[in-house]
């Protein structure tokens, strides 16, 4: 019996931690190039989101992953090892 090639793939989905990890990239890197191309303004708000991932990480609180929650995103499986 062979398997198919797709069925040994491992499913990624985008659970909420993912989507968390993205969203604060890409923010930070537009930032930046905002910060370069129209103002230095915009490295307040690249401090913004560094200090809040900051704090997410010793209050486990992120006003994203409320929001993402709210709409459904799923949370990575606790009894899920990689």
């Amino acid at each position: 019996m062979q398997r198919n090639a797709r069925e040994d793939r491992v499913k990624e989905e985008f659970y909420i931690e993912r989507i968390v990890r993205i969203v604060a990239g890409t923010f930070i890197m537009l930032s930046l190039l905002m910060a370069h191309v129209h103002s230095p303004y915009w490295l307040w708000f690249t401090g913004f989101v560094g200090l809040n991932l900051f704090q997410s990480g010793f209050t486990q609180f992120c006003p994203l992953f409320t929001i993402l929650a709210k709409l459904g995103a799923p949370r990575f499986p606790e009894n899920r090892c990689r």
